[in-house]
């Protein structure tokens, strides 16, 4: 059963249930009060009827005139009976030729007052002790009356309870295809989403309610699962084409090299590319591992010189770009040595310097790159500045994701993992890291080290 069916069935019970709850309490309510009113007035018909029958020998014959008045307008529909001591009946009005039995008239001597109903009639009997002898009166009038007021009563409550089942149905089917139309409109986007459109937000309804919460909420999601899919794409992408390129050369090679028998100086040439194409995907294992967190470095934290560090790293870049000499520009405004001191893997932090630096000559555009450390407020400052292609402010958001790589970077060689490889070390270190880029002017990361 759908939701909408259910919700009408679950309002139509509901107000079925509340309104034959609320009928039966009015029912009983009309039926206790009723009979309570009719009681009552049998009560005073019954002390009227004894003053009628019963007192005209001590009443003034204006005072029995009155009571004879009120009398004969009371008993339209009452039957009267009035009993000696000896079960005889001496008045009555003679509407009913049922007769009280003996076993009846001698309980109402002994509790002096009874009341009670019969299936076509209610009944309401005194002892009436008189100058003339202790006699019983006893009332009974018909119940047709009440029987036909309270049949109808039942009968327009069920007619407002079919009329208002119906209403009710009508008003929950109409209702919930409004509240319906929202969900059956994400169902039918959701219906469209591919795994190559994930990133297609779905349309948000114009009230801020719990339906805006959840697709809010849902997008969010697709924007995760789109992330990871490019991820996971780029990660392919960049395990073939890393891969791809030492192993070819170790098997070229191989292959070349098992044509024929070589010298010993061969073997060695031989043996030595192997090494270095194996050291190759040596290192590209371990840059994944360690983004992925599965391996931590063996080495633990020391203590050592950042300025120390940023030469090695600055070697290590000039090899692999001998033309970035020219362009990066180093300034160390330390004058203290023992500031320069920090804590944390060196090896990590190293490779993150490699990355930053590796980035900014990649993507400087052959401008100048400004590579600052400063001592500011207790802790050390090192910033990487190019002034090249820089990153939208859309993309600046997702460029610490793994393997993901901007738009603008053209045909410039790159995986994608050197910056989120930084990121995470920092992190692993407590260094404070940030980012910060202008489109067409250029990309700034600065990180913050504590001294010791």
């Amino acid at each position: 059963m759908s939701i909408r069916n259910r919700l009408m069935l679950i309002a139509s019970l509901t107000f079925g249930v509340v309104f034959t709850v609320a009928a039966l309490v009015v029912y009983y309510s009309f039926h206790v009060t009723s009979e309570r009113i009719i009681f009552s007035e049998l009560q005073k018909t019954v002390l009227l009827s004894a003053m009628f029958y019963l007192e005209e020998d001590e009443l003034s014959a204006r005072e029995h005139r009155r009571i004879s008045i009120d009398f004969e307008s009371e008993m339209q529909q009452t039957d009267v009976k009035v009993y000696d001591e000896d079960n005889r009946l001496r008045y009555g009005n003679g509407q009913l030729a049922e007769q009280a039995t003996p076993a009846m008239l001698q309980r109402i001597r002994e509790e002096r007052r009874v009341q009670f109903k019969a299936s076509d009639y209610y009944c309401t009997g005194i002892y009436y002790p008189d100058n003339q002898g202790d006699f019983v009166v006893v009332v009974t009038t018909s119940n047709a009356f009440f029987t036909s007021q309270s049949n109808r009563l039942l009968l327009m409550m069920g007619a407002a309870l079919a009329i208002g089942l119906a209403i009710i149905f009508l008003l929950s089917y109409w209702l919930s295809r409004i509240a319906y139309r929202p969900i059956s409109s994400v169902i039918h986007q959701v219906n469209h989403l591919q795994a190559d459109n994930l990133d297609t937000a779905l349309l948000l309804p114009k009230a801020k309610d719990e339906l805006y919460d959840l697709i809010s909420t849902f997008n969010k999601l697709l924007s995760r699962l789109s992330e990871t899919f490019t991820i996971q794409k780029n990660f392919v992408n960049y395990v073939s084409h890393e891969f791809k390129t030492p192993l070819a050369a170790i098997t070229g090679n191989l292959e070349v090299f098992a044509q024929k028998d070589r010298t010993a100086g061969e073997y060695r040439a031989v043996s030595q590319t192997v090494l270095h194409r194996v050291a190759e995907l040596e290192r590209i294992l371990n840059n994944l591992m360690m983004l992925a967190g599965l391996r931590d470095s063996s080495d633990e934290r020391g203590t050592f010189r950042l300025d120390e560090q940023l030469w090695e790293v600055l070697d290590a870049i000039f090899d692999r770009w001998p033309n970035a000499k020219s362009l990066i520009n180093v300034t160390v405004s330390v004058e203290q040595p023992e500031l320069l001191l920090v804590k944390g893997n060196g090896n990590q932090l190293k490779m993150a310097l490699y990355n930053l630096i590796d980035n900014a000559v990649k993507y400087a555009d052959s401008q100048p790159i400004a590579v600052a450390l400063v001592n500011e407020n207790g802790a050390l400052r090192l910033t990487i500045q190019d002034k090249g292609y820089g990153i939208s402010p859309d993309e600046l958001q997702r460029v610490h994701q793994p393997f993901y790589r901007g738009s603008n970077v053209g045909d410039t060689k790159g995986s994608g993992i050197g910056l989120s490889l930084a990121v995470l070390i920092c992190k692993q270190n407590d260094v404070s890291f940030s980012l910060t880029s202008v489109p067409g002017q250029g990309t700034k990361a600065t990180l913050h080290f504590r001294q010791l």
